[in-house]
């Protein structure tokens, strides 16, 4: 059970570094659109070319995939301890609603990845469904694919609406993962789950934001 926690935790850090850095090029589309347009191709155009780039990609689908695989399995195992009598003494009066429900909560980001990369990483990486245009460099036209799926107001709902179960998932989970990996300064602690709330907020507002900002352009 340690070994699959800690799979979940560290996953989990490394998943919360990458939001940080996705957020950072997705504040890009707030530009004007022409500036946006090449800051953004040439971003993406170093995202694709880039060795390293591409090895730190591998490792996100990687831990993407452990993450989601290790908190299955242990999502399956508590419930079957629970209904053979083991669970927690008054876990309910002693849990939050989000630590009760964190696996309702990966679902529904599941399911947000899903549809984020079918629209997406699926046109881009494999050439299914429309084709890619090019910008005035000759690069990818990223921008115009992004620009685009913001412009569909159900796919903005959906994606911003989606932001508030990532909010809460953060919020535990960025608490949960140090003291899975054996951090338990009681100062520590305190400061750290005021930095996972201010993350989470960020989080959340930031990628929620965004979509109805560019789709009212």
């Amino acid at each position: 059970m340690f070994f699959k926690k800690s799979i979940i935790a560290l996953t989990g850090l490394f998943l919360c570094i990458f939001l940080m850095v996705h957020l950072s090029a997705n504040i890009i589309l707030l530009l004007p659109k022409e500036i946006a347009r090449e800051l953004y191709n040439a971003y993406s155009k170093t995202l694709r070319e880039s060795p390293l780039i591409q090895l730190v990609a591998y490792v996100l689908y990687l831990s993407i995939i452990l993450h989601v695989v290790y908190a299955l399995l242990i999502t399956i195992q508590n419930r079957k301890a629970k209904s053979k009598g083991y669970a927690i003494n008054r876990y309910r009066e002693n849990s939050s609603w989000t630590s009760q429900n964190m696996g309702l909560l990966g679902v529904m980001l599941l399911l947000f990845i899903v549809v984020h990369l079918a629209n997406f990483w699926a046109r881009v990486k494999l050439g299914i469904g429309e084709a890619v245009g090019l910008d005035v460099e000759g690069r990818l036209d990223i921008y115009e694919v992004t620009y685009g799926l913001f412009q569909n107001i159900y796919y903005v709902l959906f994606y911003s609406l989606l932001m508030v179960p990532l909010g809460l998932h953060l919020h535990h989970g960025l608490k949960s993962a140090f003291m899975t990996l054996g951090f338990y300064h009681k100062k520590g602690l305190r400061a750290i789950a005021k930095i996972a709330l201010v993350y989470a907020s960020v989080m959340t507002l930031g990628f929620g934001i965004i979509p109805f900002v560019v789709y009212f352009k």
